[in-house]
């Protein structure tokens, strides 16, 4: 049995109303019944939305906040993070979670796809700031741009088709910042699955957001200067580990997160 749409339903309605004007009274009793019955339910939504959050922070407060004082005393007065981290907004790759940061621990951005476009004054003005307020105000001393498993931004790059209309807003306008990266797995591992093919990507895309990074004058400087080490990373939640390189893309062998 196809199910009517809502438009079918009205029309069905008012041409029984239309026929039988007797049935208005009982159509006007039935239609508060139901009305009733939905705002009700989208009111027990958000309840439960509410209660999750209040829920959420009293935790907080309560095992963290209040137990440890002396932290949250300093951190009221100053930050001094030692790391920028460059993450993917995946609700299941939070760097706090993955890498146990403490508050203050970690300076941390998150946008789709963990990207970080090159330098332009014109453009991306907010991953701009992100960016140099923590490298030219705090002092940061490592940034680490993290990539992950199963990303839903970089299979979204892999998929866009040369010359091809837009068919996102925004999403596919700012994962094109990978496109290098893109255009290097297609030529050099292209007898490869397009899943095999997106996990490359998902590295190779970190590479790129890498040498982007040298693009901002502030932090070329520091790292010409050995005050800056960056790093890039890539985090499997299918599997459970944890691949970390260097800025000169030498690997570290991947270790499991227990």
């Amino acid at each position: 049995m196809s199910m009517e749409s809502y438009e079918d339903a009205l029309k069905r309605l008012g041409e029984l109303l239309s026929k039988k004007s007797d049935l208005g009274q009982l159509a006007v009793a039935k239609i508060k019944k139901l009305t009733d019955e939905l705002e009700e339910n989208d009111s027990n939504k958000s309840s439960d939305a509410v209660e999750r959050i209040k829920s959420g922070f009293i935790h907080f407060k309560t095992r963290k906040y209040q137990k440890r004082p002396g932290l949250y005393n300093a951190l009221a007065k100053s930050q001094s993070p030692k790391f920028l981290v460059f993450a993917c907004s995946d609700s299941r790759v939070s760097p706090s979670h993955i890498l146990n940061f403490q508050p203050g621990e970690a300076f941390i951005v998150r946008n789709i796809a963990n990207m970080v476009p090159p330098f332009d004054k014109n453009q991306h003005s907010g991953v701009g700031a992100a960016l140099e307020y923590p490298v030219t105000h705090l002092n940061v001393e490592n940034i680490l741009v993290i990539g992950h498993s199963r990303c839903g931004g970089i299979k979204g790059l892999m998929s866009i088709e040369d010359d091809s209309a837009p068919k996102s807003v925004f999403i596919e306008n700012w994962v094109q910042i990978g496109t290098p990266a893109k255009n290097r797995i297609k030529e050099d591992f292209s007898d490869l699955s397009f899943d095999d093919q997106c996990n490359y990507c998902e590295k190779e895309a970190v590479n790129v957001s890498l040498g982007n990074l040298l693009s901002y004058p502030f932090v070329r400087e520091r790292v010409m200067k050995n005050k800056l080490a960056i790093r890039g990373a890539h985090y499997d939640f299918v599997n459970g580990t944890f691949d970390l390189w260097e800025l000169d893309f030498k690997t570290t062998p991947a270790f499991a997160l227990s």
